[in-house]
């Protein structure tokens, strides 16, 4: 007596192409494992915008916050009409003021070079994008005093990003939280 055939659907092609599926999705999930494992275990951690100047960093530092406690002195915390063209432009002077004030501390960061070579790459870029800053505000200001109703701030993008961010990005790397773009247009 022989034994009763029975039918089996999966043919040798069938089995070797799950086997490869398995193989294929193994390799894969392992590969994206070990990828998360070097980026929070072994990956670099410096930023591409630190420089190591600490000197030149701790001046920079204080300077930016000189600029500040002079814009800090200049705030006016009075309840302003925002369609009084005589309110706009108190505001706007104000408003000059204080961007007197932080372009005079762009200009003396401006002229101190740090030491160290990526600095010297570097800090130019970051000085530049401030003055696309300081260019954006001047023009806010003139806004204000032309106005009938508050204007909007609207800066400058560089490659998408808004140049306060970029200028902020930098100030925060290099440990110098003053110099981040101040925020006091935005409200």
């Amino acid at each position: 007596m022989t034994a009763p055939r029975v039918y089996c659907p999966i043919t040798f092609g069938a089995v070797a192409s799950v086997r490869f599926t398995r193989i294929l999705l193994t390799v894969v999930v392992v590969a994206i494992a070990a990828m998360w494992v070097y980026a929070f275990g072994f990956a670099p951690r410096e930023s591409i915008n630190r420089i190591n100047d600490a000197a030149w960093q701790a001046r920079s530092e204080a300077r930016c916050a000189k600029a500040e406690d002079e814009r800090f002195a200049l705030e006016d915390l009075s309840a302003m009409d925002p369609n009084d063209p005589a309110a706009l432009r108190r505001k706007a002077d104000l408003v000059e003021l204080a961007t007197d004030s932080l372009e005079r501390a762009v200009d003396d960061i401006a002229a101190d070079i740090p030491a160290d070579e990526k600095g010297r790459a570097i800090v130019p870029d970051w000085i530049a994008d401030y003055r696309v800053y300081l260019e954006d505000r001047r023009v806010f200001i003139e806004a204000l005093r032309n106005a009938d109703r508050r204007p909007f701030f609207a800066e400058t993008e560089i490659g998408g990003v808004p140049v306060s961010e970029r200028i902020s990005k930098f100030a925060r790397e290099n440990d110098m939280r003053s110099c981040q773009a101040p925020y006091d247009l935005s409200v």
